[in-house]
């Protein structure tokens, strides 16, 4: 079974990439343009893995966070971002990795492997 990853970001083209990366990469992955939306699909569906970016209109990735970490405390998340200055702010700490966005997706792909071997590992014990 392919593990499954939600992406939360406003801006479509990051969505679409990250979309067609992931799948390339093998997991079933689902994208939502915003904070909002990520809450109110992970009330009803697991993911094994939430990319989460920070800067959005609606719900901001740290808002989307603190109500995530309610719902599927169990669920990794990672905050992924274009600016660093939120690294600082305490609440970013309840994120289990905090990486800049950039142009080559090796870190955030990395970063989901290990996040989802230590998920299986977990499971099995």
């Amino acid at each position: 079974m392919k593990s499954r990853v939600l992406i939360v970001d406003d801006d479509e083209g990051v969505r679409a990439l990250y979309q067609t990366e992931l799948s390339q990469a093998g997991y079933e992955v689902q994208a939502v343009d915003s904070g909002a939306a990520a809450v109110s699909i992970v009330e009803n569906e697991k993911f094994d893995v939430i990319v989460l970016d920070i800067e959005m209109p609606d719900m901001s990735g740290i808002e989307a966070l603190s109500h995530l970490r309610r719902i599927c405390p169990e669920t990794p998340v990672i905050l992924n971002t274009a600016y660093n200055t939120y690294k600082q702010d305490f609440q970013s700490w309840l994120a289990d990795a905090y990486l800049m966005k950039s142009s080559d997706l090796e870190p955030l792909k990395e970063q989901i492997r290990k996040l989802v071997n230590r998920g299986e590992q977990l499971s099995r014990k």
